[in-house]
């Protein structure tokens, strides 16, 4: 199957013969023209050959805009409290503050600065240039605790990137010490700050967030926040979940929002698609929720956000910590050019139920880049350096028959 998408003819042929729909929102992509939401719909419902056809299509752009490369990142994963008042029911990571109704006693707990600093610092031993540090929203946090937090990383370890802080604890922070949005920020980074992850937005619907996470900031805090960011110089990330209870058209919705803000600011540095970890979520056990994607939505979400997206933004992340190697080897052949980082720790995900592990080391890394005939590459967290990374594989690993996409 490797190298398909990039023999024209065999691209063509596939657009050329499935439901027209489908095939003009395909070729409207190929013609750099902007696609229209009757243009996502039928990309967001397709299957079988239409979904062969968005893959094939996905990866011709992959190869188009990124080469083979695969690109990675050293990093860290440092949640510093898992006490929360916002009672996401997707989350299992989260637990009430102490006196509030739901409480759990004992289940709570919260990182000092000295240990946030600490893990830092042995993150960048470790060869980390960046850490990615999130936490729940405590009440009893000090008004100042992200400013604090910024400080202590940085005075442990200057030359580490901060990629810190979802649009909801810059709400929460802002709300705290009374200041606008924009001098917060401008605060955070003059401390430090350097990304912000685009979580807090599962779906870009207020109706949908409505059902998942009633007392989350709404989409417009959210893009008004984002927008703030990109404004001062600060880009982010930009993530969907999906196989919840959302339907093709959110999707639609969701995508159209980050292109119309990408255009205005072309602040996202990439597009991460995070399916629906379900087993252990109140979301799922109150039977609203299906249970996480299906192998076909994986493969779609990440050729949909390649596709959508293109010449917009540049990069689509597989994320192994959700789907597991194998899986996340597919979306690399889906329309996705990362591979996500090493992580050292991972909570939130494995407590939803994931059961792919904490940490994924370069030596694995390049062995499954290259199992699939990729090159792999170390990044930093903007893409603005890249280098190829010729070190050896802890074992050599011959192509897995498994790997090839079913539909093809």
């Amino acid at each position: 199957m490797f190298g398909l998408a990039t023999q024209p003819d065999l691209l063509e042929r596939a657009i050329t013969q499935v439901d027209p729909g489908v095939g003009r929102a395909l070729t409207r992509v190929l013609e750099a023209k902007a696609p229209t939401f009757a243009d996502g719909l039928a990309l967001a419902t397709a299957r079988g050959p239409e979904l062969g056809a968005l893959v094939l299509t996905a990866d011709y752009l992959r190869r188009q805009v990124n080469g083979d490369v695969v690109t990675y990142i050293v990093n860290r994963n440092i949640n510093f409290t898992n006490v929360c008042s916002v009672g996401c029911s997707f989350c299992a990571f989260s637990t009430p503050p102490e006196g509030s109704v739901h409480a759990e006693p004992g289940r709570g707990w919260n990182n000092t600065l000295a240990e946030v600093a600490a893990k830092a610092r042995q993150a960048w031993a470790l060869g980390a240039t960046e850490v990615c540090i999130q936490g729940g929203i405590n009440p009893e946090d000090d008004p100042y605790m992200y400013r604090d937090i910024i400080r202590a990383v940085k005075q442990a370890v200057p030359g580490m990137h901060l990629h810190a802080f979802s649009p909801l604890e810059i709400l929460t922070g802002a709300r705290k010490t009374r200041m606008t949005f924009r001098d917060y920020l401008q605060m955070l980074k003059d401390e430090g700050l350097g990304t912000i992850p685009g979580t807090a937005a599962e779906i870009l619907v207020d109706a949908v967030r409505q059902q998942i996470s009633p007392h989350k900031l709404t989409v417009d805090l959210w893009v008004e926040i984002v927008k703030t960011a990109h404004s001062l110089g600060i880009r982010s990330s930009s993530t969907m979940m999906y196989g919840h209870l959302e339907e093709p058209h959110h999707w639609v919705e969701h995508i159209l929002l980050l292109r119309q803000i990408q255009q205005e600011t072309g602040g996202f540095t990439e597009f991460v698609p995070l399916g629906f970890v379900h087993h252990n979520t109140r979301l799922y056990r109150s039977g609203k929720a299906r249970p996480g994607p299906t192998l076909e939505e994986d493969l779609r979400a990440h050729a949909f956000g390649r596709v959508m997206l293109h010449g917009l933004v540049h990069h689509v992340q597989a994320s192994w910590v959700k789907q597991g190697h194998k899986l996340a080897l597919l979306c690399l052949q889906a329309g996705a050019d990362d591979f996500g980082g090493t992580l050292m720790e991972e909570s939130i995900s494995r407590l939803a139920g994931a059961a792919f592990g904490e940490v994924t080391w370069p030596p694995e890394i390049r062995r499954l880049v290259r199992s699939i005939g990729r090159t792999p590459a170390v990044r930093n967290t903007t893409y603005s350096t890249v280098t190829i990374d010729d070190g050896p594989d802890d074992t050599p690993l011959a192509i897995d028959p498994e790997l090839t996409l079913p539909m093809l």
